[in-house]
């Protein structure tokens, strides 16, 4: 049989802890699984990782592993007659039938013959953690700042009794909170695979893409909308309607309000996890009529003639 090195296709050492080996498995299943990956030979890479771990989180397993000894990957070798007599009766007999396995079915028919030896609790009934799952989740601006509720219809490769793998639909329902941000991640533990014989499920991973908005725009979790004033209300201040997510609001426009000041709304934009939230800035812009008739046409030329107004004095 042809020898695999566990441990590097995970990417740990030898010594490494059982903590470590799961936290390098999966931050590489979020990486290679087929459902989201990009990469080349994601499925093939997938299965390589996840039966280096099936075998490395288990301490028999790990220690039987181990005792093969070190060989180069894709070398060609045998067990030797000690290992088949300690650890497989089914291969006893001077480690006679290793020539038809390979590695990841003579840790399978290993693990088949401690259940049957019953070999200390649980020996061939391990726990088994469930997969991550990470999907994309597609919000309008709207559902992103009040929260919303999902339904995801995936399809995903779990692990079977025999140890082999399968492609199993996977409904989730679950619930985003309010003021979820366009490229945020969030964890929802437990909607993952399915764990075995008693191991934890799974955690479900969604990437958040929140749709442009045609009025509001969002920057971290605060909010901005473009107020257009009249030239009247800019310089003498008004108290206009304003649209908010939460609703429509009264807003007091100072005196002397210039193109482009902000004027912030506190505690409007949108919600943190900690239970504040950012602002909401409306941009002061000022818009001039293009129709006027005869009478305003004649009162912005008496403006002009009283005014002594020069916005472009720091130009001379």
């Amino acid at each position: 049989m042809k020898y695999k090195d566990y441990y590097a296709i995970l990417g740990v050492n030898k010594e490494a802890t059982p903590d470590e080996i799961k936290t390098a498995y999966r931050k590489l299943a979020r990486k290679y699984h087929p459902d989201v990956s990009q990469e080349k030979d994601a499925e093939a890479k997938f299965k390589e990782m996840s039966e280096a771990y099936e075998t490395l989180k288990d301490p028999e397993k790990r220690a039987a592993y181990d005792q093969l000894g070190s060989h180069r990957p894709g070398e060609e070798f045998r067990p030797s007659p000690d290992w088949g007599r300690q650890f497989s009766e089914t291969f006893s007999g001077g480690g006679g039938g290793f020539e038809d396995l390979d590695l990841s079915s003579l840790f399978a028919g290993l693990a088949g013959r401690q259940g049957r030896r019953g070999a200390g609790p649980g020996a061939g009934n391990y726990p088994m953690p469930g997969s991550d799952y990470e999907a994309v989740v597609r919000l309008s601006f709207m559902q992103a700042f009040h929260g919303t509720e999902v339904d995801l219809e995936l399809s995903a490769l779990e692990w079977t009794q025999d140890g082999g793998m399968r492609r199993v639909p996977h409904h989730v329902k679950t619930r985003i909170p309010p003021g979820v941000a366009n490229g945020e991640k969030l964890r929802v533990p437990g909607k993952g695979g399915k764990g075995m014989n008693g191991g934890p499920d799974g955690d479900l991973y969604l990437d958040i893409e929140v749709a442009e908005h045609p009025v509001y725009r969002a920057s971290g979790r605060d909010i901005y909308i473009d107020l257009p004033l009249t030239p009247w209300e800019a310089v003498l201040g008004a108290t206009v309607e304003l649209p908010t997510p939460a609703g429509r609001i009264s807003l007091k426009v100072p005196a002397g309000t210039q193109a482009g000041r902000k004027l912030r709304l506190a505690g409007r934009g949108l919600a943190r996890p900690d239970g504040t939230a950012g602002h909401l800035y409306a941009v002061a812009q000022i818009v001039v009529p293009t129709v006027v008739d005869e009478r305003q046409r004649a009162l912005y030329g008496q403006l002009q003639d009283a005014s002594t107004f020069n916005p472009r004095a720091h130009l001379t």
